[in-house]
Order: C-alpha cells, then sequence, then structure tokens
C-alpha cells in the first residue's frame, strides 16, 4: 500500500497536465472503493463474529454442554479468568477459555 502510495505521489510530480490528473483521481477512486469493498466483505463480518464469540464466553456459565475447537464434548465444572474446566465422561479437562467453539446448551437434569 505504502509503495502504491509513493507512486501515485512520483506520477503526480512528474506529469503535472490534465491528463495525468485525471487518470490519478481515477486510480483513487479505484483504491478507496476497494478498500471500502474490502471492508464490508472481509473485515466487518469478521469483526461481528469474534463478537458474538466474546459474547458467548462471557455468558458461560456452570453446567453449560460445550465443545472445544479440538471436538471434546463436556459439561462445565469449574470457571476461572482464563481457564475452564469441563467433565467429559470420567475425565476432567482443564481448557483456555477462548478455545471452547461453542455453548449446546443447558443440560437438563436427570430424572430418577
Amino acid at each position: 500500500m505504502a509503495n502504491m502510495l509513493a507512486v501515485i505521489a512520483l506520477q503526480a510530480a512528474a506529469a503535472p497536465s490534465a491528463g495525468a490528473n485525471r487518470s490519478l483521481m481515477v486510480m483513487l477512486i479505484y483504491l478507496v472503493s476497494f478498500g471500502m469493498i474490502a471492508w464490508f466483505l472481509l473485515i466487518r463480518p469478521q469483526r461481528k463474529m469474534q463478537e458474538k464469540h466474546r459474547t458467548m464466553l462471557d455468558a458461560l456459565k456452570r453446567g453449560d454442554e460445550v465443545m472445544t475447537e479440538g471436538g471434546i464434548i463436556g459439561s462445565v465444572v469449574h470457571i476461572q479468568d482464563d481457564r475452564v474446566t469441563i467433565k467429559s465422561g470420567e475425565a476432567r479437562l482443564v481448557i483456555a477459555r477462548g478455545k471452547i467453539a461453542r455453548v449446546l446448551g443447558t443440560p437438563e437434569p436427570e430424572k430418577p
């Protein structure tokens, strides 16, 4: 991006004619429109997904059934700052809070 701006500046200094200024404006319009398209198609949706994931992790509570990024499914037993202890089968695993991919729900209590 910096190299492209340097080239544009050199072109503007070397050719002060009206035709060169017009082509410079067209190039700038293309760059700005490309930046806006990239923002709305790539960056903005990614930020929304990150915010949704962060909200999900903040709402995490004891008893929720979760799935990790590695595919392990278990119930939340204990929550610390950045660590979550889950129980999967007979094992208890301590995982990083950010590695929880999704919350599957809160399991209903078993009826005897």
